[in-house]
C-alpha cells in the first residue's frame, strides 16, 4: 500500500506564498507519478501539477510560473511552492500518486491510484 498525507496548508494574504508537503511511504513502484491536484466546492477536483522521478514536471497554465512542485531525492516528499498567490488558487489541495510514468503525462484523475486526505489553502483578497 501506498500512504500520502499533506501538510503545510494555511491562510495567506493574496501575493503570499505557501510551501506544501506530502509525505509518502510505501511500495516506490507504485508512485512512480506524483501530481497536486485541488478542489472547490462543487467543482471537479483539477490537476495542478505533477513530476515523474526522473524529473520531467507538469504544470496547468494557471499556475504556471508561481508554483513549483519538487521532490526529495528518495522520493519520499513531495512539495508544492506556490508563490505570489491568488483569491482563486483556494482549495483544498491533494496529493496524489499513481503506479506508471505515463500517468503524468496524462490528464486524467482515474489514473491515479493513491490519494491524501487533503490540506487547505485560503488566499484573501
Amino acid at each position: 500500500q501506498v500512504q500520502l498525507q499533506e501538510s503545510g496548508g494555511g491562510s495567506v494574504q493574496s501575493g503570499g506564498s505557501l510551501k506544501l508537503s506530502c509525505a509518502a511511504s510505501g511500495d516506490t513502484y507504485r508512485r512512480s507519478c506524483m501530481g497536486w491536484f485541488r478542489q472547490t466546492p462543487g467543482n471537479e477536483r483539477e490537476q495542478v501539477a505533477t513530476i515523474v522521478r526522473s524529473g520531467p514536471t507538469t504544470y496547468a497554465d494557471s499556475v504556471k510560473g508561481r508554483f513549483t512542485i519538487s521532490q526529495d531525492s528518495a522520493g519520499n516528499t513531495l512539495y508544492l511552492q506556490m508563490n505570489s498567490l491568488k483569491p482563486e488558487d483556494t482549495a483544498m489541495y491533494y496529493c496524489a500518486a499513481g503506479n506508471y510514468i505515463s500517468t503524468c503525462g496524462a490528464r486524467d484523475i482515474r489514473d491515479y491510484n493513491y490519494w491524501g486526505q487533503g490540506t487547505q489553502v485560503t488566499v484573501s483578497s
